[in-house]
């Protein structure tokens, strides 16, 4: 008789049992059916230690190696009669093809990637990180400020990592040989609603004349940014036909302004749809102010509250602020109501009396001409500058001792100026250069 197995539960119904109990006292399954568990298994031995099986000899007894048999090497079938070499066969698995290195479902991905040879172009679905480096673009093309290597396509967005681009009004400059101007989006607005034109003619007499125009977009309008555009560009092609043709400097620039305020009146007139952007504001407008430079003689012309200012080389003359402002400050100090230092404290000081556009009071272009008696600059500019400047104390340290032979790194240090001092609004500075003519002093 076998020796019972010592069960703790029931194998039916897991009820606990007792020494010595043959049947389960809850269900009654019969205990005696239970087999005995094995002394050892070809696994272990019944104490848990592992069961050693004898190794196969590599040689038989006569030193000749022994054969190695496979299943199908002995003749035979399954219980349903089919061949067991057969049926080996048919489960023998298949080699499958092989796939393009890279990342996919079908595998894991390899730790590095094969670079193919120079010069080939990369199969179709291969992975692109294995791409040779595209060919240095050609001369001319404008590459992604990002990444430095993405062509921008027409929409201003890199090909390469999507990084949209300065517009090309956020940062401009120009330089001629006697004028330059820069003009800056600053660091709180999010476009550069300032505009500038520079330019070069000559006299009947040969002579030369150098033109600035300086415009700045008002912010509460539709399109400043247009506005500003319009009227330095009008502005500048009216005095290109007025100076060669021997029109008085002072006259020219007068005559500017109408055809600049004409410019952006036509803005409004334009169909609804191009003014998508803020069909309930003002009629795009700006303000303006201008210098011409001509034979010993210096023209200023200005509509609203950007600014031009005389610097003397030497500093040994005053710094002369050549404009008056078009704004709610200038009548304040102008009626005698308040100080200089109060009204332009006041919140109301930038409030512009005066600008071009359509819906403007009533147009006053304002020209003045001078004589200086020595060497000097004319920084002509927004707002954006003179914020940081306002004094001709101020402005006179801001602008670097060679203005006249460096103009337009002296535009490029007042933008700087500007910049440093908070940026809180577009910045566009134009400095010309006067040569010294002794022809007389005084104003004209």
């Amino acid at each position: 008789m076998s020796q019972m197995p010592q069960l703790s539960a029931c194998p039916s119904c897991e009820e606990p049992l007792e020494s010595g109990d043959l049947f389960c006292g809850a269900c009654g399954f019969d205990l005696s059916v239970v087999p005995a568990r094995p002394d050892a298994s070809p696994n272990g031995s019944a104490d848990g230690a592992a069961a050693r099986w004898p190794e196969a000899p590599e040689v038989d007894s006569s030193d000749v190696p022994v054969p190695t048999h496979r299943p199908n090497d002995v003749p035979g079938t399954d219980s349903g009669g089919t061949d067991l070499a057969e049926q080996e066969q048919e489960q023998e698995p298949k080699p499958e093809p092989e796939q393009a290195a890279g990342p996919g479902p079908a595998g894991p991905e390899p730790d590095e990637y094969p670079l193919p040879a120079p010069g080939t172009a990369p199969a179709e679905g291969a992975d692109p990180r294995t791409a040779p480096p595209e060919p240095t673009p050609p001369a001319g093309t404008k590459l992604c400020v990002a990444c430095r290597s993405g062509r921008v396509d027409p929409d201003g967005y890199c090909e390469n990592c999507g990084h949209a681009q300065p517009r090309e009004r956020d940062h401009m400059e120009q330089e001629l040989d006697a004028v330059a101007a820069v003009s800056d989006r600053g660091l709180r607005h999010h476009r550069n609603e300032d505009a500038f034109a520079i330019s070069a003619a000559a006299l009947p007499d040969g002579s030369p004349a150098v033109v600035a125009i300086v415009c700045d977009g008002v912010s509460s309008a539709t399109r400043p940014d247009d506005a500003s555009l319009a009227a330095s560009l009008a502005a500048n092609e009216s005095l290109q036909g007025a100076l060669p043709r021997g029109t008085h400097p002072q006259q020219a620039m007068h005559d500017a302004i109408i055809a600049a305020a004409e410019a952006v009146n036509a803005l409004a007139a334009e169909p609804a749809t191009a003014r998508d952007q803020g069909p309930h504001q003002n009629a795009p407008a700006c303000t303006l102010v201008g210098s011409i430079v001509a034979g010993g003689l210096l023209v200023v012309g200005w509509v609203g509250d950007s600014r031009a200012y005389w610097v003397p080389d030497d500093r040994s003359g005053p710094t002369v602020r050549l404009t008056e402002d078009d704004s709610w400050a200038a009548q304040m100090v102008a009626a005698g109501l308040m100080s200089e230092a109060e009204a332009y404290a006041d919140e109301r000081a930038h409030a512009i009396t005066g600008w071009l556009g359509a819906d403007a009071y009533e147009l006053e272009p304002h020209t003045a001409s001078f004589k200086p008696d020595r060497a000097g600059v004319v920084v002509v500019c927004t707002d954006g500058l003179w914020n940081y400047a306002e004094a001709v104390e101020e402005m006179a340290g801001a602008v670097p001792g060679d203005a006249a032979r460096r103009p337009l790194h002296s535009a490029q240090v007042l933008v700087g100026h500007a910049l440093d001092g908070g940026g809180h609004d577009n910045v566009t500075v134009a400095v010309v250069p006067f040569p010294f003519v002794p022809q007389g002093a005084g104003s004209a």
